[in-house]
Order: structure tokens, then C-alpha cells, then sequence
């Protein structure tokens, strides 16, 4: 066998064991040390070359800014607990209730405010599903409707600063996290305004899908209602503004004051103070905060430690070069790249987590894009708004998984009448991941929508640059004279000059 055909084996096996539905962190290694060794023994490399993979790793875990993945967990973590999604559902089902949709766009809104404070996508479809559906199913709401806005809205935290799939995402392209926030406001804005267009646009051609609340479910008003609004969203703001802007992440600063670990640890104790605020702040809510942390950081490592085997591995058979002739290849150039590889992207998020996608893929995708003149800010925010669709994807997307259970659970709580098929919920995401799909799309053919918020770049032009030499008679006399004609500092001579000056005294 030669070592070319080894590397479309090694992807192939890759694609295989991901299928499989075994851990992917675990089946990595193995498939990665089991290539590694018979690489060895076809002298394709030496033994010696996988003794690096104890300090690769070691490497990977001593990077800070993967540390940042805990704070913002943790910081995530207490503010989907402390009751927050809760007071803000609450209030803006009221404000906005009785208008067709309002509903809807309550959860749209606050999907997206809590998709920039908390970043975690489980808890935040599970406390917005256990709020806001009974109510959705009260009042005659399309159960389609229901259960696509409640999933769609908690995915989009995927996109908001500070995704964590951002974080990561920086680190494999190896930009600035920074960058890669101010960069993704302008998708994240853009999809919001999306749902609500189609929202708008159901209540105009079907409005008995989404009626409106009558004015008398209301239990506030006027300024109270208002005061309660401000109460949920003005503390938010707050930590939004301290968290992303102290890093650079949000448009229109440029200058980042914390790293974003640093960030990350500010914002655990702007949490714990909204906590406080809510007066929900329990020694059991911070130990259920921390056990969640510890899981999702743990899975991962091992995810992280399990690309590293392969893709070792894997460069070390030249993989890197045959992905690089595989893709710069396609016809279409950057178009025909981009998309190719969103459609990949989408067909690999029906199995597999986002944070897998990052850890595995993206290391082979990011050099041919830098080759083909792409900019990896825009790349990077392109598939993490594609693979927001992990969630969605009928019938492997996380959310709609969240939905089924959540759902079961309110039927046995009898806050809802009868059971929701799983039916409604997999025909109920299509057309949202439909919008997604054109988000991507948009992105693609308009990359202002990530740019404009990015820093400008400043362009040297090299024809403009003078290099003022100095004359060759001023040189001759600088040099006679034995001065130096940049400075105060000896000429180049000067040290033969002294070596010989004793020489000189002798005779």
C-alpha cells in the first residue's frame, strides 16, 4: 500500500466510526493509534514520531484561552438557574402577548438575551419549553409553530457572543476570540430578525396560528409591567456590555482590556451577583452549576485529546496535503469551496456535536481556506451559523430532543391537556432550519453581514515606502574621518584600530 492512499482511508475510517455512535472522544484515539502504528510498521514514519504526542497534548491543555470554556459555562450555568429566563418570559409575554404572535416574539427576544448571557443551549430550550409552551398551548397556537420558535430561539445561542463554539472556533484558526465576537453580532442580529419576519408574515396568512393574548390574561401594566421588563433586562445588559467589552467583543471597540479567561471569570461574578439579585443564590444551585461545568469541560478535553491523536497522525501521512489538492481542486474556486464545505458541514451535524466538528474537521478545512484568500473570522462565524442546524436537524437535533422530554413531562404534570406528537415537533423545525439555511446562504453571498463589524484593516502600499540612502561622497568622508554617520557609537573599525594600536606604540 502507499502512503497517498492511506490518508483517504484514515477520513473514511473517520467517517465510519462517527457513525458508529460510540464516543467519538474514544474512538478517535483508537482509530488514531491503531493508523499510527501501522504507519510504523510501513516506515512511512519512524517510531520516534509518535513520542511527540504526549507533549502535543500537554500543549493543547496548557493553552489559557481554552480555559475560558469553564468560566463562561459556569457563568451560563448559574444564570439558566437563578430564575432569569423565568422573570424575563414572564414579562415579555405580557408586553408584547396581546399582538398576533406575541408570544412568538417574546420567545424570539429572549431567546436571543439569553443566548448572549448564558450560552448554553439545553438549559435554555428546557426553562423557555417549561415556561412558555403550556401558555402557547392555552391560548391556540400552532403546536408546529410552538415547538419550532422554542427550539430555533434556544439554538441561536450557538451564534451570540460569547458562543463557546466561537471560543473555539478562534482557537483552531488561531484569531482573536475578539474578532470572532464582533464579527458574529451582525448573523446573530440577522437571524433574530428572520424569525420575526416569518413570524410576522404567519400572522398576516394564518393569523389563527398564532393568535394573540387577551388583554385580560394580563396581570401587569402600564409602568409596573415596564419596571419588570427593565428589572430582567438592564442587569443583563450590564453584564453583556462588562463581559464582551472588556475583551473587544462588541461592535465599535477595538481595544480589549481582558483576556478572555479574563472575561470569562468576570462574568462568573457578574452571575453570581444577578443571582443574588433574584435572591436565588443557594449553595445548591452554585454545586449543580459546578457539576454541569465539570461535565461539559471533562467531554471536552477528551474530545480535544482524542483529534489530537488523529490528526497527528493523520499530517503525518500527508493527510494535510491531500485534503488541501481534494478541495482547492473543486471548480467554482472560493464560491465552490464554500460550498462544498457548508454542505459537508450540514451533513456531518445530523451525527455529530458541534464541538466535534470544531475540534476534527475545522483543523483541516482552516489552512485551504487561508490558502484560497479566505478570511478565517468570516469562515469560522459562516459554520457556526451552519452548525446551529445541529440542534435542529429532524430527528438527531439535540433541542428536539430537550422538546420530546420536556413535553412528556408536562403531559404527566397535566399542565397540558394531551400528549405532543413527535410528529409536530420533527415537521415543526423544518421550517426553521429552512431559515438557518438562508443565513448561511446570505452570509455566504454577502459577507459584509460579518465584516462590517470587524476592525479595518490598514493597507501598507509598498510603492509609497522612500528608503533615504545616504550619498556615497558623505559615506567616503564619513569613513576617512573614522565617525560613524548613525551615531555615536565606534565605526566598524574601530576594534582593528585598537587591536593594532599596541603593535603600533612598539615601534
Amino acid at each position: 500500500m502507499l502512503m497517498e492512499n492511506f490518508a483517504p482511508m484514515m477520513f473514511g475510517g473517520l467517517v465510519l466510526i462517527m457513525l458508529i455512535g460510540f464516543p467519538v472522544a474514544f474512538s478517535l484515539s483508537a482509530l488514531g493509534m491503531a493508523s499510527g502504528l501501522f504507519a510504523i510498521q510501513m516506515g512511512w514514519f519512524p517510531a520516534v514520531f509518535m513520542e511527540n504526542l504526549p507533549i502535543n497534548i500537554f500543549g493543547i491543555l496548557s493553552n489559557d484561552l481554552l480555559l475560558a470554556i469553564p468560566f463562561f459555562t459556569f457563568m451560563g450555568a448559574i444564570l439558566e438557574k437563578c430564575g432569569l429566563a423565568e422573570d424575563m418570559l414572564d414579562s415579555m409575554g405580557q408586553l408584547f402577548g396581546t399582538v398576533k404572535g406575541g408570544l412568538g416574539y417574546s420567545v424570539i427576544i429572549v431567546g436571543f438575551i439569553l443566548g448572549a448571557i448564558t450560552g448554553t443551549v439545553a438549559g435554555q430550550v428546557i426553562a423557555m419549553a417549561l415556561i412558555s409552551l403550556p401558555v402557547m398551548i392555552r391560548y391556540g397556537y400552532n403546536m408546529r409553530y410552538a415547538t419550532g420558535v422554542l427550539a430555533a430561539s434556544g439554538t441561536i445561542t450557538q451564534l451570540v457572543p460569547p458562543s463557546l463554539v466561537l471560543i473555539v472556533m478562534a482557537d483552531q484558526l488561531g484569531r482573536s476570540v475578539g474578532d470572532m465576537y464582533r464579527g458574529a453580532w451582525g448573523p446573530s442580529i440577522l437571524q433574530v430578525l428572520i424569525f420575526a419576519a416569518y413570524t410576522f408574515m404567519l400572522g398576516i396568512f394564518k393569523p389563527h396560528h398564532i393568535p394573540g393574548i387577551p388583554k385580560t390574561a394580563r396581570t401587569l401594566s402600564g409602568a409596573k409591567l415596564w419596571a419588570k421588563c427593565l428589572r430582567g433586562i438592564i442587569p443583563s445588559a450590564i453584564l453583556i456590555f462588562a463581559v464582551l467589552g472588556s475583551m473587544g467583543g462588541l461592535p465599535g471597540i477595538d481595544t480589549a482590556i481582558a483576556t478572555p479567561t479574563e472575561a470569562g471569570a468576570m462574568g462568573v461574578v457578574g452571575a453570581l451577583v444577578l443571582a443574588a439579585i433574584h435572591k436565588r443564590l443557594t449553595l445548591a444551585l452554585i454545586w449543580e452549576a459546578m457539576v454541569g461545568t465539570m461535565r461539559l469541560t471533562a467531554m471536552v478535553v477528551f474530545i480535544l485529546i482524542g483529534a489530537r491523536v488523529f490528526s497527528m497522525v493523520f499530517q503525518g501521512v500527508d493527510g494535510a496535503k491531500w485534503v488541501e489538492h481534494l478541495l482547492t481542486g473543486l471548480p467554482g474556486g472560493q464560491i465552490g469551496f464554500l460550498i462544498v464545505v457548508n454542505l459537508f458541514i450540514f451533513f456531518l451535524a445530523f451525527f455529530l456535536d458541534f464541538f466535534e466538528i470544531a475540534f476534527i474537521i475545522l483543523p483541516m478545512l482552516g489552512p485551504v481556506a487561508a490558502k484560497l484568500g479566505i478570511d478565517l473570522v468570516w469562515f469560522g462565524v459562516l459554520l457556526c451559523v451552519n452548525m446551529q442546524t445541529s440542534f435542529m436537524h429532524p430527528p438527531f437535533g439535540f433541542a428536539l430532543f430537550y422538546l420530546r422530554g420536556i413535553a412528556d413531562t408536562l403531559f404527566k404534570e397535566k399542565r397540558i391537556e394531551k400528549p405532543i406528537k413527535s410528529s409536530d415537533i420533527y415537521m415543526g423545525a423544518i421550517p426553521w432550519v429552512l431559515m438557518q439555511v438562508i443565513l448561511v446562504a446570505i452570509v455566504i453571498f454577502v459577507p459584509q453581514t460579518v465584516t462590517m463589524f470587524l476592525p479595518k484593516e490598514v493597507k501598507i502600499d509598498t510603492e509609497q515606502i522612500q528608503i533615504d540612502v545616504p550619498d556615497n561622497d558623505m559615506q567616503q568622508q564619513s569613513g576617512s574621518s573614522g565617525e560613524n554617520p548613525f551615531g555615536d557609537a565606534p565605526a566598524a573599525d574601530a576594534p582593528e584600530a585598537a587591536a593594532s594600536q599596541p603593535e603600533a606604540e612598539k615601534k
